[in-house]
């Protein structure tokens, strides 16, 4: 795939958690990075050395371009909204990118993406815009990941498969080829998926089974 147009970039992340955190290890050469964005006093008193500020640093760095990486198994049905609260154009959004990743040049990533090391992209994969993929993590061809989505570590996603926007898949996880997961829902963490999962289920275990149905976050 084209390099990234924001090759030494300043770069500010948000928030200051353990994507984040994470995140500091894959930048490469790519970006300068500038410091966190957190809402919370607490984390920018106890910030571990790192700078962290609020969200003034958005105009207080307008140059800075910003990696977003909320969400957890617990609240990633609401990353649309919360990066959508920060107000910012589609310009000012990183994509990074570990160097020790391997992604085909048939792939398309969209913006304010997070790859981490060991992740491999293989042909005609497609993958949306805020969405993050965690550490020897492997997408066969032609799979297509929705907008929003969060992928844990060491998950296999076989060819031919659909995730819809705002999907998270817990590390350690398989997906059969051409199975389709629905917007919203959770593959819980080890969950062997051989069946379509419909949008907003939990499922768990091997073969994954529907847990629960949560309501997607747009509703």
């Amino acid at each position: 795939m084209p390099q990234t147009p924001y090759s030494g970039a300043s770069l500010l992340i948000f928030p200051f958690n353990g994507n984040g955190l994470e995140a500091l290890d894959c930048l490469g050469d790519a970006y300068r990075f500038v410091g966190f964005v957190d809402d919370s006093p607490e984390k920018r008193k106890e910030s571990r050395g790192f700078p962290v500020f609020d969200r003034g640093a958005f105009e207080k760095f307008p140059d800075a371009h910003v990696l977003a990486a909320p969400g957890s198994p617990t609240s990633f049905r609401a990353r649309r909204q919360t990066i959508s609260d920060l107000g910012l154009p589609d310009e000012r959004f990183a994509r990074v990118i570990h160097p020790m990743a391997r992604i085909s040049p048939l792939a398309k990533i969209g913006l304010n993406a997070l790859v981490m090391a060991g992740v491999v992209v293989t042909s005609n994969c497609s993958i949306g815009d805020h969405v993050c993929i965690l550490p020897n993590s492997v997408l066969h061809h032609d799979t297509k990941i929705g907008d929003y989505c969060l992928v844990g570590s060491n998950v296999t996603i076989a060819g031919g498969v659909t995730l819809a926007d705002n999907c998270y898949v817990g590390s350690g996880c398989s997906i059969i080829n051409g199975a389709t997961i629905g917007a919203g829902a959770m593959l819980g963490i080890g969950s062997n998926v051989i069946h379509d999962v419909a949008p907003g289920v939990v499922v768990v275990g091997n073969p994954a089974r529907p847990v629960s149905q949560q309501p997607r976050a747009e509703e």
